[in-house]
């Protein structure tokens, strides 16, 4: 480890035998700390690709998983049918709460507590985003913990050089409203930037006895920055940045059963009724960049975020759960027609209140130079970081009294869950690109050093004195190298590939059972791809392969397990398959067509992904079962297919998207697949159907303020089942519209 932190040193003495060369002063104080790609796609030694502004602009999505399907490589699984709580994996890592890849907003970790209990309940207002960059292979090994899958940073609004402000309304299906708000300036010595938003709906889902089944959810950020002089010696700016994010959401875990689908697929139990979210999330960030001589700089940024969820929603019916129920209603026949309000009697129901804390202080320094025809730059960064979950879960009694549901007793706080999570990491990494002439070489090696902590208080423990507390703690450390490389044939033409090693926390220790202590998460993971890039034509080929030491299953509500987040080692795996992705305007051959383009964009994914020896699962999302060598790995779908087409010219943009998700297990087989029939009991049945869903949208610009837009969502109305998960089978939003307006001032 000393000799880690003595290369920057190293480094840095290598400046008196260097030619300098001059760094764009503007782009390294502005757009530096926040951007892990910027406008080097060309150069990556791995595979990156962002979603710009102005895709942005014209898709009008608030819902992030539509945006992310023109990426290949990204699996995503539909909830609540908004975006708000997006399930993401990378190169087919776990979708379940986008727990297996490292999340970021302007270059910060932002998941609620990253390291002890990642996943992401919280999740940044998407309306805000004016960018989404995505960097999957061996380029990402600088952006941690989770290094397998790969890394997305989200952009938001910047300060603009000049005063600019920009407004947005719309209104539309379901009561869906949204209102934004954003102005900023750039002075002398002194910028800043205020975006406010709100996004709220009345839902789509139709509650027995009728409610509301929408959220609220209201948004503002703001950055201020000062800087010195340009022409200072030492450039340097200090920008602060702070966000506050509330949500109000009548959202369930509970879904519905096959035969309550096709009646209606938009029904809501009632059971389900007191269901409510209610989620508030603070953090600031205080970044410095400085350049302290041509082709030196650094860039540090400290860090806190609070976030506190509590999700309330049904438990158990009449003494059974809610899988077996939604397994065998006919069986269960009075918990189901007191679980639909036909039958009065009595219901479980769980306040799960947990509050998260992550801070943390990280820098990074760059140094580049020339050395006669070679270019090299040096990259080095360290972060210490601590997160702490802190869990209370309280289950109360209701009594459900023809149809609708009587608070009968209020259960002691943490009388079902009392717990803290605490982990503290320092990481650092080394990276070094070598470039001659069109080839360039990237080694590099990452670090982790990771201590867990788990205190388990006991359900009967509110006041946490510690009568029964049950603790453990963990420890590890773990070097992470890679190589890439990136060969220009030619100024449009890039051949790329690379080898790292990956790595994903095995999450908290057992207590008082060490044989099951899950293991790190680690795997060898390997890349070529080729990409061109010129104005009219872009595409990106990719074949991956990511060979698991050991992968982790996991126990959470969300993904079909019993909710105690335990982790369980599985084993050899193997996850391999291809990313295709390209754009081209259609009309570009054709003469006398220059003010008109149509725009056609296909995004491809293929993955095969295999479970490589056999062993006994303990449980949780795969069940607890013996899972075979050869067996597809549950929720990775094999073929994901994106397309759109657009029609442009300088006032109006509209563009058709379909989105494949093809046929996607949900527990560990290779035998044939067979999906939701009425045939089919619902313990029997081991894959979701795949489903093509279209969207709409389209932009006119009245005049140089204004700008009219709609979107259309779900045009063929399509009912299909888009996942079983929390509990139950859930749809897609149903077809739905939404107009707005866009001011630019």
């Amino acid at each position: 480890m000393k000799k880690l932190l003595l290369l920057p040193i190293l480094f840095l003495s290598l400046n008196g035998f260097t030619q300098d060369i001059k760094i764009d002063t503007i782009n390294v104080l502005k757009l530096n700390p926040v951007t892990i790609i910027g406008e080097k796609t060309k150069i990556l030694p791995g595979s990156g690709q962002i979603v710009n502004q102005q895709q942005l602009e014209r898709m009008n999505q608030s819902n992030i998983n539509n945006v992310l399907r023109v990426i290949p490589g990204v699996n995503v699984r539909d909830e609540e049918g908004f975006g708000l709580r997006p399930n993401i994996g990378l190169r087919g890592t776990s979708v379940n709460r986008s727990s297996k890849i490292t999340l970021m907003e302007d270059g910060i970790l932002i998941a609620p507590a990253p390291y002890s209990d990642p996943s992401a309940y919280y999740f940044p207002t998407f309306a805000r985003m004016q960018g989404i960059e995505v960097l999957k292979g061996s380029s990402q090994i600088k952006y941690g913990p989770y290094t397998i899958g790969g890394a997305i940073n989200l952009i938001s609004t910047a300060i603009p050089n000049q005063f600019k402000g920009f407004g947005q309304i719309s209104y539309g299906s379901f009561g869906t409203n949204q209102q934004r708000f954003w102005v900023g300036d750039s002075k002398k010595n002194f910028d800043y930037v205020f975006d406010i938003n709100r996004l709220a709906s009345n839902g789509f889902k139709q509650l027995d006895n009728g409610g509301n089944t929408g959220f609220d959810r209201r948004d503002m950020m703001g950055k201020l920055r000062w800087h010195n002089d340009k022409n200072s010696k030492r450039p340097q700016s200090v920008t602060l940045k702070f966000v506050n994010t509330t949500e109000i959401g009548n959202e369930s875990y509970l879904g519905l059963t096959y035969q309550d689908y096709q009646k209606n697929h938009l029904r809501r139990y009632a059971a389900t009724q007191k269901d409510k979210l209610d989620m508030n999330h603070n953090h600031l960030t205080l970044n410095h960049s400085m350049i302290l001589s041509d082709g030196l700089l650094i860039n540090t940024t400290a860090y806190y975020s609070k976030t506190f969820r509590d999700w309330g929603r049904v438990n158990s019916v009449a003494g059974q759960s809610l899988n077996n129920i939604l397994n065998d209603p006919t069986t269960q026949q009075t918990p189901y027609n007191i679980m639909t309000g036909q039958a009065n009697g009595s219901l479980d129901y769980q306040s799960a209140a947990r509050t998260y804390y992550s801070k943390g202080v990280q820098t990074n320094l760059t140094y580049f130079f020339n050395t006669k025809s070679l270019l090299h730059q040096f990259n080095v960064g360290l972060r210490y970081h601590e997160d702490q979950a802190d869990r209370y879960a309280t289950r109360s009694t209701y009594n459900m009294s023809n149809g609708n549901m009587i608070l009968a007793s209020v259960g002691v706080y943490g009388n079902q869950e009392n717990q803290i999570r605490n982990a503290k990491s320092f990481s650092g990494f080394i990276n070094y690109d070598l470039k001659y002439k069109n080839l360039k070489i990237t080694p590099g090696v990452r670090y982790e050093n990771i201590a867990f902590d788990f205190q388990n208080y006991g359900n009967n423990d509110n006041a946490r004195i510690g009568a029964d507390l049950k603790s453990a703690s963990n420890q590890l450390e773990v070097i992470l190298p890679g190589i890439g490389f990136n060969y220009g044939l030619n100024k449009n033409m890039t051949f790329f590939g690379g080898v790292h090693k990956g790595f994903s926390p095995p999450g908290m220790p057992s207590i008082g059972n060490s044989t099951a202590q899950a293991k790190i998460e680690t795997s060898m993971n390997y890349e070529i791809g080729y990409r061109i890039e010129n104005k009219v034509f872009n595409a990106q080929l990719v074949g991956f392969l990511n060979n698991y030491d050991n992968i982790l299953g996991s126990d959470n509500v969300s993904g079909g397990g019993a909710g105690t987040g335990d982790m369980f080692n599985a084993g050899h795996a193997k996850i391999q398959g291809i990313e295709l992705s390209l754009s081209y305007n259609v009309l570009h051959h054709i003469k006398n067509i220059k003010t008109f383009k149509m725009p056609l964009i296909i995004a491809y994914t293929y993955n095969d992904a295999k479970f490589e020896e056999t062993f006994v699962n303990g449980g949780g999302d795969w069940g607890s079962r013996t899972i075979n060598k050869g067996d597809l790995i549950p929720f990775i779908t094999p073929h994901l297919l994106t397309a759109s087409l657009g029609f442009e010219n300088k006032n109006l943009n509209i563009s058709i998207t379909g989105r494949y998700t093809g046929d996607t297990r949900i527990n560990p087989s290779h035998s044939s697949l067979i999906t939701p029939s009425e045939n089919v009991s619902y313990t029997d049945f081991n894959s979701i159907a795949g489903f093509l869903i279209l969207d709409c949208s389209a932009n006119y610009k009245i005049n140089q303020y204004f700008t009219a837009f709609t979107t259309i969502n779900n045009l063929t109305n399509s009912k299909a089942i888009t996942t079983n998960l929390p509990q139950g089978f859930r749809p897609n939003i149903p077809l739905s519209f939404n107009a707005g307006f866009k001011i630019d001032f």
